[in-house]
């Protein structure tokens, strides 16, 4: 159950510990594995797909049925509610307004002397997104991935996600892939997933950007074809830091902290407070409610591990802790959030005040889900329209322009032993000259 520390050095080793819970032993092996996966898949193509697929999901698939028929996207808006379709498209309204308000602009400046800098922005050619499947149904992830991709004005945007037992795909999922833009669906999951987007197969386009969470194994698939592909982030299993005074509802804050341990065994649930009478209700609170919690077991498990309560003499040294730990998700529920809010520097997506549950911002608020886990908030951010674009400078100088600057271009260059560099300059500004004597 949680524990309750109220040392601030050992806050801070449990603070570290939680923070690279992903850092074990196993992850050697796992890498080593995964690397095999790939390198399968790059050689054999569809074939390595299937294997792999038949081997850890116990499903047997045929190259043609890898990707997901036009009539099963046609029977899955028959498969889901009219609320739930009504939900979906709200959450693609909101999601993408918001991200509409972050599509970088290219520039043109005109300098002096005839000089024009810039920066041209374009979308890359194909996203691959990752869906994760296995314990639920994520058409929340969907959207998140898919719908700054359709706004960045990627051409193709396909998707893979692992299918059930039966092989089909879940409907809401199916659904919010078409809501949102995605053009081709194949269901595979799984390392082989990742290697078949980055290098491609008979059925499977390779992409340019591969985006979307997963487990450990579809983690490090990730980082091995980086370089092949560009990637979102490395990410770890989810977390939410709540700092509470005593303004805080314990039966709130308790429902947050179980909002994130119910996603996997592996999240972290932690609580700074200044109010040790609120800490002891939280606990008591989290009791209660796991009682009769679906996900009991899943979600008991994650609290034992990576559950945390720390009572701190103050708010300004829970803001300390929570910089340390730079959590994927950070609650402000106080009485001035926006007071303390100065004080953050690292979270990946802050929520401020008491009716702000970190469930607003994973479905619909706008903002991207897809967040900087197990401390990377210090340097990351969320996924984005960004994730999606790339930026080519843009440089035009005149024989006039250049004439001023040759000469600093030439020191440089030989200072740096680069003969040619000089060159390249000097050839043109004497080829001027003597073009004007003639």
């Amino acid at each position: 159950m949680l524990r309750i520390i109220t040392q601030r050095a050992e806050a801070l080793a449990e603070l570290r510990r939680i923070c690279d819970r992903t850092h074990d032993d196993q992850v050697v092996h796992k890498e080593a594995t995964v690397r095999e996966v790939i390198q399968a898949v790059k050689r054999q193509g569809d074939r390595a797909v299937l294997h792999y697929t038949e081997e850890y999901d116990q499903l047997t698939l045929t190259a043609e049925e890898l990707r997901v028929s036009g009539s099963e996207l046609d029977a899955a808006y028959q498969q889901v509610s009219k609320e739930l379709l009504d939900a979906i498209r709200l959450a693609c309204r909101k999601i993408e307004a918001f991200h509409r308000q972050r599509v970088p602009k290219s520039w043109v400046r005109f300098e002096d002397a005839e000089v024009v800098l810039g920066k041209r922005y374009t979308p890359v050619d194909r996203a691959g997104l990752y869906v994760p499947g296995g314990r639920a149904a994520y058409p929340s992830t969907v959207l998140m991935n898919a719908i700054p991709a359709r706004v960045a004005k990627v051409p193709r945007i396909v998707m893979t996600t692992p299918p059930g037992p039966d092989k089909s795909v879940n409907p809401a999922v199916l659904v919010a892939a078409q809501e949102a833009g995605v053009q081709e669906i194949y269901r595979v999951g799984g390392a082989q997933a990742i290697a078949a987007l980055a290098y491609g197969t008979e059925t499977i386009p390779k992409v340019d950007v591969v985006t979307g969470p997963g487990n450990i194994y579809v983690t490090l698939a990730k980082k091995l074809v980086y370089g092949t592909v560009g990637i979102d982030s490395l990410a770890g299993p989810s977390e939410v830091l709540v700092i509470a005074d005593e303004a805080a509802n314990p039966v709130h804050v308790a429902a947050d902290l179980l909002a994130q341990a119910e996603h996997d065994p592996m999240a972290a649930a932690i609580l700074l407070t200044t109010d040790t009478a609120l800490a002891n209700k939280v606990v008591a609170e989290v009791k209660q409610q796991l009682v009769n919690h679906p996900r009991r077991m899943l979600t008991e498990k994650a609290i034992a591990h990576y559950g945390l309560v720390v009572v701190v003499d103050s708010l300004d040294a829970a803001v300390e802790l929570s910089n340390e730990f730079a959590p994927e998700h950070l609650e402000l529920e106080v009485t001035d959030p926006w007071g303390l809010l100065e004080k953050i520097r690292h979270a990946g997506a802050i929520f401020l005040g008491c009716s702000t549950p970190e469930a607003v911002g994973d479905y619909l608020a706008g903002p991207n889900h897809t967040l900087p886990t197990s401390g990377s908030a210090r340097y990351a951010s969320a996924l984005g329209v960004e994730t999606f674009m790339k930026h080519s400078s843009l440089i035009q100088y005149s024989p006039e322009a250049l004439d001023q600057v040759a000469g600093a271009i030439d020191v440089l260059a030989k200072a740096e032993g680069l003969i040619s560099h000089a060159d390249s300059v000097q050839l043109r500004v004497q080829g001027d000259t003597l073009d004007a004597e003639a």
